[in-house]
């Protein structure tokens, strides 16, 4: 049994005009990868691989990475990707939380426990165990079903309209469902696929000048890729960005780079599937600052704490309904039951719906900054300060206070060239917003503090705050 993700690219390969590339220039075949997962299942076979038992892949964005998805898929397992340079206290917690006996990278097979895991009635059909941050610091292993995540890619592709004569460039990491969802549309619709394992300006503006044709990243990566504007991107069509808040600066700034491409922007969570919101190319420059209107069998509400509906714009918890979520967290019902508002997922977002129809994200429930009893949305404030003319980007976090309770901190980013003082930012926004939303410290740095998938980390932001004094 090899799921439906397993037949996506055992049926997607033999169709490929060409070879599956990366940009430091090591490519494979569409016969290595097929070769290399056939590698992987006989091992896991030889090594008695029970029906849906996870399997931890460690994956460095290599071409070779994809064998070893389709060979875990193929011998009926579950793959839990896990980063090639992650810590080896990652691994262990990985291993731990899963009960996985093996290990594979491209197409050895390490043996990293003896005893099988137990029998789950959640992993039955499941395609990937993705970890994901908690609120609290945990990570959450998020099931996610072949046949839903295969049917995601389809409404993608209705979306999206991939070209086999397209060729997609993605710095994002494959242990990230963005970068796996990109990646695997691209081989269902014959393009060439061109991974990044490390992103550098320097390996993107590299791509572009080959002819990609669709480029997908985060908006922190897209700030450093605008801060050189002397990039040339002659065939890019199609921008794809998502996974944090796109400000409408950054927005403008990506388009004056690469005024032919159309942009899209996409709001969505692991737990949902990904892509539950779109702000189309044609959407723009009405829509800037919005996520849109839903995707393809998407529905969504917008709740109050009294369980109520919120009026037309009036903040709430965006909560949403979709045929393509997860299965459910791993192992742990009482989180998945808890995260469901019945058959609307509680995203944690805050959101308001704008006269126009479209959704706009107003701040993130659990980032919410309580100073001296003022509750703070820190997307607000670094949606502020990147209007002004200097500040590239910004990234505000709260930080625990003995007299306040929580004081804000801003990392700021200035754009190439600009300066400005803490005292001129106070003072630009004591004219723009009230005083206690001024941050109370100011941290200049070269790039925002970000995560493993490269998106930018407020929680990051306190432990930068301390680095920086």
């Amino acid at each position: 049994m090899s799921g439906a993700l397993g037949r996506l690219i055992a049926d997607a390969l033999p169709g490929l005009g060409w070879n599956i590339e990366s940009v430091d220039g090591a490519a494979s075949t569409p016969a290595d990868i097929t070769a290399s997962g056939e590698r992987v299942v006989q091992a896991l076979r030889r090594h008695g691989v029970l029906p849906d038992e996870p399997v931890v892949v460690r994956i460095g964005n290599r071409p070779p990475d994809l064998g070893a998805l389709l060979g875990v898929w193929q011998a009926g397992a579950v793959a839990v990707p896990l980063h090639v340079n992650a810590a080896a206290a990652t691994g262990l917690a990985l291993q731990q939380a899963t009960g996985a006996r093996f290990l594979v990278e491209t197409d050895r097979l390490e043996i990293i426990a003896t005893a099988p895991p137990p029998e789950r009635p959640l992993l039955r059909d499941a395609a990937l165990v993705i970890f994901t941050s908690g609120s609290t610091g945990q990570p959450k292993g998020v099931v996610i079903g072949h046949q839903r995540l295969a049917a995601k890619f389809d409404a993608l592709d209705r979306l999206l309209a991939f070209k086999s004569t397209d060729v997609v460039l993605v710095p994002l990491q494959l242990t990230f469902i963005f970068g796996l969802w990109v990646s695997l549309l691209a081989l269902k619709s014959h393009a060439r696929l061109i991974l990044v394992p490390r992103f550098s300006t320097e390996a993107i503006a590299g791509g572009l000048r080959a002819g990609a044709t669709i480029l997908a990243g985060v908006p922190s990566m897209f700030r450093s890729l605008t801060a050189n504007l002397n990039y040339e991107a002659p065939a890019l069509r199609q921008i794809l960005t998502g996974g944090e808040v796109l400000p409408k600066p950054l927005a403008a700034a990506m388009q004056n780079a690469s005024p032919r491409a159309g942009i899209f922007d996409l709001y969505g969570l692991t737990e949902t599937g990904s892509c539950d919101f779109v702000l189309r190319p044609g959407d723009q420059p009405e829509g800037l600052g919005t996520i849109g209107a839903p995707t393809e069998s998407v529905a969504f509400r917008i709740g109050l704490d009294d369980g109520n509906e919120a009026a037309p714009g009036q903040a709430g918890e965006l909560r949403i309904n979709t045929a393509f979520g997860m299965l459910g967290y791993l192992d742990n019902p009482q989180l998945t039951e808890d995260s469901f508002d019945g058959a609307f997922f509680k995203t944690g977002d805050l959101a308001r719906m704008r006269a126009d129809g479209r959704v706009e994200l107003a701040g993130r429930s659990k980032d919410i900054v309580s100073r001296g009893g003022n509750k703070i949305a820190p997307l607000e404030i670094d949606n502020l300060l990147c209007e002004h003319p200097a500040v590239a980007a910004a990234l505000c976090a709260g930080v625990a206070d003995e007299r306040l309770g929580e004081v804000i901190h801003a990392a700021i980013v200035l754009r190439a060239g600009a300066t400005a003082s803490e005292g001129e930012l106070r003072a630009w926004m004591q004219a723009r917003t009230e005083r206690y939303k001024i941050p109370d410290a100011f941290h200049f740095c070269e790039v925002l503090p970000a995560g493993p998938t490269g998106k930018a980390d407020r929680r990051a932001v306190a432990q930068f705050a301390k680095g920086s004094g």
